[in-house]
Formats: structure tokens, sequence, C-alpha cells
């Protein structure tokens, strides 16, 4: 069974047939998922979904890009959700300097990173991070909460940003991109790093695999993910598979 780490079920692209794609995953071998929030009311709706289908968790938080006219009391309600049975993870959160554009909102958005790791930190409960075109920064502020353990979701730093984070003990987690034709520096950081550090992911509805990218994606396809992987690693893809989930299960204490 594969274990699709971060997916938005609760993402309008999922309207028309949720509840008949979520209910038909086991039969697709995905044996586990987690969906993230990106702020209060995709968080309150991913911990709804996860109360419904017994392998289905939740992770509550606020994206970068939805930063705007959040206060302290917003971070107040995240705590409280954060106590529901099946969130396991803070999360999504980080930066994002490729759609955050502006110092000021830059700055905002670094003072309330930090505040969602501490968060983390408070509940021992791992993060969930987001990171586009934001590597030093990001890693600057991990850095500042050596308690916390996370994750960088669809992985896109370098191969030394890698190894930084490899080292602090974090988990670095790939998408169906690695499977794009244009590919380079996410197979070549996964050549060397260490199994016990990978987890996958669909991003859903984003970034679909090869060769079905175009359409929407899913939890069902989170298995090219596992199988490029495998390829890159010299692996079979079922010990992929394996390996991935147990690491999944580890690190969301499941």
């Amino acid at each position: 069974m594969l274990f699709d780490t971060h997916a938005h079920y609760y993402d309008e692209a999922f309207d028309a047939d949720r509840d008949q794609l979520l209910s038909a995953l086991p039969e697709k071998g995905v044996g586990l998922v987690v969906c993230p929030g990106c702020d209060l009311e995709s968080s309150r709706q991913s911990i709804a979904l996860a109360e419904r289908y017994p392998y289905l968790y939740a992770a509550v938080g606020i994206h970068p890009e939805n930063l705007e006219g959040v206060t302290k009391a917003d971070l107040d309600e995240l705590r409280t959700l954060a106590g529901c049975p099946k969130v396991k993870a803070i999360g999504e959160i980080g930066l994002d300097h490729y759609w955050v554009k502006t110092q000021e909102s830059r700055a905002n958005a670094k003072d309330f990173f930090d505040a969602q790791l501490s968060l983390s930190e408070e509940l021992n409960l791992p993060a969930i991070v987001h990171d586009r075109d934001a590597h030093r920064d990001c890693l600057d502020i991990v850095r500042a909460h050596p308690k916390a353990r996370g994750v960088f979701h669809c992985f896109a730093a370098s191969g030394q940003d890698a190894k930084v984070l490899v080292d602090l003990g974090w988990m670095l987690s790939f998408t169906g991109n690695i499977t794009f034709l244009n590919a380079r520096r996410a197979p070549e950081i996964l050549s060397w790093l260490p199994i016990e550090h990978i987890m996958i992911e669909t991003d859903a509805p984003y970034m679909t695999p090869e060769p079905f990218r175009g359409r929407r994606n899913d939890s069902g396809y989170v298995y090219r993910v596992a199988e490029a992987i495998a390829q890159i690693k010299g692996m079979d893809p079922e010990e992929v598979a394996h390996i991935t989930t147990e690491n999944g299960k580890r690190f969301f204490s499941l």
C-alpha cells in the first residue's frame, strides 16, 4: 500500500466526485493520505474529510499566500483545531517568494512561519513546509527552531540545502514533477538521499505525473512517484512503496 503524504481534497477540483474518489483509494493501492489545510477554512474542511475516512488524516495551517488579514487570534484557532484527534501535523506553512513580492508581505510571512513553527514545537506535531524560491529564508527559520521536526514538501531546493535538512533530521517529500522530462535537480538529489528521509506525495490536484500530465491529479497516481524513485535509486518499486509508507507512518505518528 502507498502513502500519499500531501493531497488537497477540499479543493474545488474534486467537487464533482470527491466522495467517490476517496472511497475508491484503497482499491487503487493507497492506504493512507494526509490532507493539509492552507487557511482556517480549508483546515476545518480537511478535518471534516478525515473524520469520514479512516485512512485520511489532516494537517492544519496557513499557507504563505493566504496571510492577508491573519491575526494572533487565527493562530489560537489553529491551536484549537490541532487538538482534533485526526490532525497529525501543522501545515501547509512556509514561505513563497514567487507569489509574495513586497518586502512588507515577505516580512509578515516570515513572522507567521516562525510563529507556526513555534506552534508545531509547542504541540509536538511535525510541520509541513512550503518553500518556493525562498530556500535561504526557510532554512534560517528552521535552524532557529532546533526542536521542530518536519518535511519540505514538493522539494525543489538545492542538493546542499537537502544535506542541511538531512543533518537536521528533517524529511524531504517528492511529487509528480520528478517524472517530468525536464526534471534534473530532484533526480540528482534522490540518487544519494537516504531512503529513510524520503516521503512521496501527489500535491493533488496539482503536479500530475507523466504520462498523465495535464489531467487532474489524485492519490491514485502516487505510484508513479514511487516508480520514479525506484528507477533513480535502482530499487524495486514495491520496496520504495513500503519504505516510504513506513517513513510517513513514523513521521505522522500513525
